[in-house]
């Protein structure tokens, strides 16, 4: 591979030093969370206000992540990104979603072409096509205005779409709304387009290569339920053409399956599919949201890319939260991280961000090619709060596993609701708090006692607490405010691999099960000869499924 090597930060002098005050730290936050020490640890990040205080860090720790960070050259990294270096090795790419949503009087040449120039130019085609939907204007074959968009992708093409769709559910235009298929499961497809109007419906195919197997699967089932469907006067490629549209580059593809390429919108190899939601990707949000909010957004976005780049590391938020992560990782043995919002509205974000930082950084080898001597990556999971409170916060409370969270809420709830007197959003907000409380402090069996507890309950009833939560809170979820926390997470993904020394932006993980499911595919339907070359397992699994299709 091209470029220098990264550093191993097993021999780093920071690595050391964290080794050894891991197998000595006896963390206490009851005792550690003085106010100097909140304050210290609670910065700003663009209109996110972010509380690390209660994390398993002291003074020492907090030094020798900040000279890992520096002795494996995380700064430079970030800086040869952002330049539009080709640090995407495995693919030979430049990495440049952060171009996506740079301003339009910026400039970055990147192989003797102004990408910003490029970016604005699709974003312009999109903002036209969106307020075209929106008014009314584009209409379907029969004249009447669209309803409903359907987007067709799957990973990057639909993961960021729908979660940001249902978080800026209060800014969508009345009238219109999105429905989103991505599983090749038949019933996917069966069940969002039950109850559609095909004369009042859209449809947009999101693949980059226009190859994309589930989606190009769905894009045909998509076009067949429309035909059948639309009035039988209706010409075939006129019904086409005026109800689907194309995000790809490949307008051959695109023509072939009867999208006029006019209305195809492309994007480039340097954005990976999990960072393209602020791409034309993001047509549905677009039109949903309109021009002016996703730009709101991509606004949002730039805020945290300068803040990650400007910022100094002591007080950078990506980059002290990547750090933690490796921290926990590496030294305190934690294997997974867990993201609570609290707010309902969010409760796409946790399965977006698995994409996100697994896809990105589940690699066993570095980008030289040597294998890690170290764990990588993190199961990232989650669900909204309170309902995670009644589910899984027993075992982050008192099992035997160590997991951080990250607690995501929000000052101004997006419906103001009361209970009698009682303002809910309130009640809501005051389980945020007690939970970081309660896990930082948990209840000793002194506390237990002193309530009357009988002895052999204590046990039962005692807290460990010292159970790490970083806290992220912001005015309210706007559509600036959801991009500064996307890219937040960008970028704290980007801090971990860059300490790793791993290629945090190709997927070939994803390559292996597709190719297999292709070959696989006669076998399943019938082909005995394929069949038989087939492991045992796998022989068996197919038969029974053969005696039990009917």
């Amino acid at each position: 591979m091209s470029g220098p090597g990264p550093v191993d930060p097993t021999t780093t002098e920071a690595w050391a030093r964290l080794t050894g005050l891991a197998a000595s730290y006896e963390p206490d936050l009851r005792t550690t969370l003085t106010p100097e020490w909140v304050d210290r640890q609670t910065l700003a990040a663009a209109d996110l206000h972010v509380d690390l205080s209660k994390n398993l860090l002291d003074g020492d720790v907090e030094a020798a992540l900040l000279a890992l960070a520096d002795q494996v050259d995380v700064t430079g990294r970030r800086d040869a990104m952002l330049a539009g270096e080709r640090i995407n090795v495995t693919e030979d790419r430049a990495v440049l979603h952060t171009a996506l949503r740079l301003p339009a009087d910026a400039s970055l040449t990147v192989d003797g072409q102004d990408v910003v120039a490029d970016v604005h130019e699709v974003l312009e085609r999109v903002y036209t096509f969106a307020e075209r939907v929106r008014s009314g204007e584009w209409t379907g074959v029969t004249g009447k205005r669209i309803e409903t968009v359907v987007n067709i992708g799957i990973g990057g093409s639909d993961l960021g779409p729908v979660m940001a769709y249902e978080a800026l559910e209060p800014y969508r235009q009345d009238g219109l709304s999105c429905r989103f298929i991505s599983n090749i499961d038949p019933t996917d497809a069966g069940q969002e387009l039950k109850g559609l109007d095909p004369e009042t419906t859209l449809f947009i195919v999101s693949s980059k290569t226009f190859g994309t197997l589930e989606t190009l699967t769905n894009a045909r089932l998509c076009r067949a339920w429309l035909l059948e469907h639309l009035p039988s006067d209706v010409g075939r490629d006129d019904a086409v053409a005026q109800h689907f549209v194309a995000v790809s580059t490949a307008l051959d593809k695109v023509a072939d399956f009867g999208i006029d390429p006019d209305n195809a919108f492309g994007f480039w190899d340097w954005v990976g599919g999990r960072y393209s939601m602020d791409s034309a990707i993001g047509l549905s949000l677009v039109v949903a949201v309109g021009p002016e909010r996703f730009a709101e957004m991509l606004g949002g976005f730039h805020a945290m890319d300068e803040h990650f780049r400007t910022a100094p590391p002591e007080s950078n938020v990506p980059l002290r939260m990547g750090l933690l992560n490796v921290w926990y990782t590496d030294f305190l043995d934690a294997h997974t991280h867990a993201v609570l919002p609290y707010a309902q509205l969010l409760h796409r974000f946790p399965a977006y961000l698995q994409q996100l930082t697994m896809e990105s950084n589940g690699k066993s080898v570095r980008w030289d090619g040597e294998a890690v001597g170290y764990d990588t990556g993190e199961v990232f999971w989650g669900e909204p709060g309170t309902n995670g409170q009644h589910a899984f916060y027993q075992l982050i409370h008192q099992g035997t596993r160590l997991v951080p969270a990250d607690f995501i809420a929000f000052a101004r709830p997006a419906y103001e609701l009361t209970d009698g007197d009682v303002d809910v959003h309130e009640l809501f907000l005051a389980n945020f708090f007690a939970q970081t409380r309660a896990l930082a402090f948990g209840k000793t069996a002194d506390e237990v006692r002193a309530e009357g507890v009988a002895e052999e309950l204590v046990a039962a009833r005692t807290f460990p607490g010292n159970r790490p939560t970083t806290s992220i809170m912001a005015p309210e979820l706007t559509p600036s405010v959801l991009g500064q926390l996307i890219a937040l997470y960008e970028h704290i993904t980007f801090v971990q691999g860059a300490v790793w020394g791993i290629d945090s932006f190709d997927q070939w993980g994803v390559e292996l099960g597709k190719q297999l499911a292709q070959q696989l595919g006669p076998a399943v339907s019938g082909d005995a000869d394929v069949l038989a070359e087939q492991d045992p397992s796998t022989q068996s699994l197919i038969r029974y499924y053969q005696e039990n299709r009917g």
